[in-house]
């Protein structure tokens, strides 16, 4: 299993929860004993032993983004958000479902929630929930190496869909800010201004390796605006200097 113990550093508030796509029951953890939405099991999975669920187990759409069940035409046509005042008409509605990520019918049967200190499988995304100086260490670590431009993808309504399988279909991060999404915001999930920064498996590696490498406070960032601007004008200038030699050798 791979090595994710740097994740700890953090001493984030909320543990880090991995989670798993599986077409096959898994073994050794034992079922969800109760009924929540999609969103509310990354908070079940925050203070409880692993668990997996399956759609019995969801009062929420979440087993349509996973492909447990058909399209309800009811939802799709658009005609619920007008009614809850999320929309102007259905149509509005309507285009959310199109772009909406979704694991392909049949394919996932039980998903399976972890909190990192306890999970016994290579997860399929992990979750983070953050506060926001923690998010700004998490997304340069991924454009440290790769000069990566990060984005937030989400809708209105279904953003679990954007944080759990999203990630794993593109092999992008993604986030978002606790309680953009309507339905944690109904359900108050999580405080408000948390971020949730979701990393799919094969950025997992890369993640790990630029946390160790890489300078997660620079000196920048507390000595405040004018050490910030000297130490800024003498690089510029250092290498104005370096160029101007280059071109003297030449």
């Amino acid at each position: 299993m791979s090595d994710l113990s740097i994740f700890k550093k953090f001493n984030f508030e909320r543990p880090p929860v991995g989670v798993k796509f599986l077409l096959n029951k898994p073994d050794g953890i034992p079922k969800l004993k109760k009924t929540l939405a999609l969103c509310e099991m990354l908070r079940e999975a925050h203070q409880a032993p692993p668990f997996y669920a399956t759609k019995e187990d969801f009062e929420c759409v979440g087993p349509l983004i996973l492909g447990m069940e058909e399209p309800d035409p009811i939802f799709e046509s658009g005609q619920i958000g007008p009614r809850l005042g999320l929309f102007k008409e259905d149509r509005a509605n309507r285009r959310i479902y199109p772009p909406i990520p979704k694991l392909a019918q049949g394919t996932c049967r039980y998903i399976v929630f972890a909190p990192l200190d306890k999970m016994s499988f290579e997860p399929d995304v992990l979750l983070i929930t953050a506060d926001p100086t923690q998010a700004e260490i998490l997304t340069r670590a991924y454009s440290y190496t790769t000069g990566k431009i990060w984005t937030a993808k989400g809708t209105t309504v279904i953003g679990c869909a954007w944080l759990f399988v999203y990630p794993y279909l593109s092999g992008q991060l993604n986030f978002t800010v606790t309680n953009l999404s309507s339905g944690m915001n109904s359900r108050q999930v999580l405080p408000k201004g948390l971020v949730i920064i979701s990393l799919p498996y094969d950025l997992l590696p890369m993640m790990v390796e630029n946390l160790k490498d890489m300078e997660w406070v620079p000196a920048d960032y507390i000595e405040g605006r004018e050490a910030h601007n000297k130490r800024f004008q003498e690089v510029v200038a250092q290498l104005q200097k370096e160029f101007l030699a280059s071109e003297k050798g030449t």
